[in-house]
């Protein structure tokens, strides 16, 4: 991307697939900055209960040296650019990054474009956070807004738009599910993602895991 030095690492969480470069970059004299629940994640061994992955604490090198609990803003570039928390969406440490005068939002994995997302509830993640966030997003983009999410391709407001509808329709009809006393296995098999599958279900989480994601995330009060 660029031949000169990497000053500052913005980390959006705490997961490994987005902090694996960490190390290297903190080693080569890199500020890495995140919200401070990603520097408590990484100090700490973790287990992202869906998966049945343990993760070991990160090398020193690897974690954040500049936290944040609420916001922070850097001057760049000519470029203002604010990271806020989200919280309780895909973790307990979401960012969330706007390029002000470029007119561009990374929504790290708050937002995977054209497929089902992960919502890691061991990590303190909820599926209200997660609509909760793309609201805030949807209440300051405009159409010619790049929204760039954690995983698929380069996004805008329309397509964020469906993605938090989807995940309010289907969360939505789960609520009613539980509240109707069915069990788990129960929910899954009524298949409350049937007509969004098409669209939104053949990616890293197929239908029937989304659903079961999502029950384990609302049984565990996951608002």
């Amino acid at each position: 991307m660029t031949a000169k030095p990497v000053t500052f690492v913005l980390n959006t969480h705490w997961h490994f697939d987005h902090t694996g470069g960490n190390e290297s970059f903190g080693k080569s004299g890199s500020i890495i900055v995140a919200h401070d629940n990603v520097r408590r994640r990484m100090d700490s061994e973790q287990l992202i209960e869906f998966l049945g992955m343990k993760t070991k604490p990160s090398p020193k090198a690897a974690l954040p040296v500049i936290t944040f609990s609420a916001d922070t803003t850097f001057h760049l570039n000519g470029e203002e650019i604010h990271a806020y928390h989200a919280p309780r969406a895909h973790t307990d440490g979401d960012s969330v990054v706007l390029f002000r005068g470029s007119n561009v939002v990374h929504m790290g994995d708050i937002y995977f474009n054209g497929m089902y997302p992960f919502i890691d509830t061991s990590s303190g993640g909820t599926v209200d956070g997660v609509i909760a966030a793309a609201d805030r997003v949807l209440a300051i983009a405009d159409d010619r807004t790049k929204i760039i999410p954690g995983h698929g391709p380069l996004s805008n407001k329309a397509e964020l738009k469906a993605y938090r509808d989807m995940l309010e329709s289907v969360s939505g009809r789960i609520r009613q599910l539980i509240k109707d006393g069915r069990k788990l296995e129960e929910i899954v098999e009524a298949k409350p993602t049937a007509d969004f599958d098409e669209k939104w279900g053949k990616g890293f989480i197929p239908p029937a895991k989304f659903a079961e994601m999502l029950t384990r995330n609302l049984l565990r009060g996951g608002k």
